[in-house]
Order: structure tokens, then sequence, then C-alpha cells
């Protein structure tokens, strides 16, 4: 039986653990819903000695990779995965961005660094825009009143749902494509409005009304989100790893959610 270990057992990673042990593999994991403790070194050495795929959801802090910091050294030879973000090219303007893109130019360069430092050591780096799925899409944000449309027309936005990614970690892991940067979005980048008046559509509310970027009283973290503007290209995940997506648009992985 092959086994995986993951550093950071998230979101996300939770659902790449489900998906490998529904095809065979033993995992186990750092994390909060994890069972070893990133701290243990001799527990993680010995999970990334037995380990055939190492999976790394960590975000940098302070300016460094702490898996790779703790644990780079122990790496070497192992296949390595790891989970990043769109956000390490910056803004486009609305444009099309492909892994060709430059990266490092945007307001994730702790995020850049780590996405570099990870290619370097031979991982297969997945970059992720937003990130939705069951418990964590829009549908929260307009039950709770948080829901805003903004008044930006030309604002898009590129989504993945979280069982695609976890579909495209385990597509790499269990093929022959080469190493490299993969971004994973899905195949349609639209405005937030457009998918809030999407989600309302299907509970069948009200929309919210519609407000400036000044109106709209978002934190720090939020206009960083709003101040950059890019469409994120898929075609090498599909051409190389043969990824495929079960949600190709938001409509799609709105209605499963709202189905369950």
């Amino acid at each position: 039986m092959p086994h995986l270990f993951i550093f950071g057992l998230g979101y996300t990673a939770e659902r790449v653990r489900a998906l490998a042990e529904s095809r065979g593999w033993s995992v186990s994991a750092t994390g909060s819903a994890g069972d070893i403790a990133f701290g243990k070194a001799g527990a993680v050495a010995a999970e990334i000695a037995r380990a055939d795929a190492v999976v790394s959801s960590v975000p940098p802090a302070s300016g460094a990779d702490p898996v790779l910091e703790a644990y780079g050294r122990m790496l070497p030879g192992k296949r390595l995965f790891y989970l990043s973000s769109t956000g390490v090219y910056g803004d486009t303007k609305g444009a099309w961005v492909d892994e060709s893109a430059a990266t490092g130019i945007g307001r994730r360069q702790a995020r850049a660094e780590a996405d570099a430092a990870w290619l370097a050591m031979g991982a297969h780096v997945f970059r992720l825009p937003g990130i939705y799925g069951p418990g964590r899409s829009v549908f929260e944000r307009i039950a709770d009143g948080r829901a805003q449309r903004i008044d930006l027309p030309a604002q898009v936005f590129s989504r993945v749902h979280v069982d695609d990614i976890a579909r495209g970690v385990m597509t790499a892991m269990e093929g022959d494509a080469a190493p490299g940067a993969y971004n994973l979005a899905d195949d349609l980048p639209a405005s937030q409005n457009v998918l809030i008046e999407h989600a309302c559509a299907l509970l069948r509310v009200d929309l919210p009304s519609l407000v400036t970027l000044e109106e709209a009283g978002l934190s720090e973290m939020a206009l960083g989100f709003y101040a950059e503007n890019r469409r994120v290209a898929n075609g090498k995940a599909k051409r190389l790893l043969g990824w495929t997506l079960l949600y190709p648009t938001f409509r799609e992985g709105l209605a499963a959610i709202r189905s369950t």
C-alpha cells in the first residue's frame, strides 16, 4: 500500500487525504486534524522516510517556508507536491495568466519565495486561486450577511472547487507528468457580483445592495484581494497532468453544494 504524508491537514488537504484513502493509499499528516505533531522531529522523519509522496499545504511564515526550514534536508529523493497560490502572479489587470508568467511581483512575496523554493526542490507546485466547497462558499457569506456586491464591473477572479484540487493532486501523484508549476483553476473566471447574484438566485433571496469599494468597509486583507485582477489559465494541467474538472464553473460547483 503506497503511503502519503501531508504537512498541514487543513480544509483542502483533508480532501486530498480522503481521495487518496479511497484509492488505496495510507495517509498520515501533521496539522490540527492530523496524527503527527509538526514539532516532533523523530516522528516526522519516520513518516517522511516511509512516504511514497509528500504533500505540503503549509503557508509561508515570516518570509520562510516552515516545512523546508525544519525538514527540507530530509525531502530530496521524495515525490513532492506543494499547494501554492495564484497570488504569486500579482495583478494582470484582468488579463489571462499561465505558468510561464513572472512571479513575485504582487503582494504575496513570501508565497512567491516559497513557491520558487519548492520548485527548486523538484516539486509539483499547484497554484490555486480562490478555493470554495462545502462549508466554505458564497452561501455561508450570504447567510451571515457578509456577501457584498461591490461596484467594480471589470474585476474578475478565478476559483476552483476543493474536490477538483484533490483530483489534480492525485492525478499528478499517480501519473508521470514532470514536476513544475501547474495552475488548478476552473474554466470560468467571473466577478464576485456574478457569483453572488447566481447564488442568491439559487437560494431565492434578495440581492445585497451594490456599494462602492469605500462603502464596503473591507479589511486590509480583503482590500488586497480586490487590488489584484486576473484570469488564470488551466490548460497546462489539463494537457500534461490529464486533469479533468468535476466542476468546470462555479455554477456546477454551487449546484453540487446546494444539493448536499
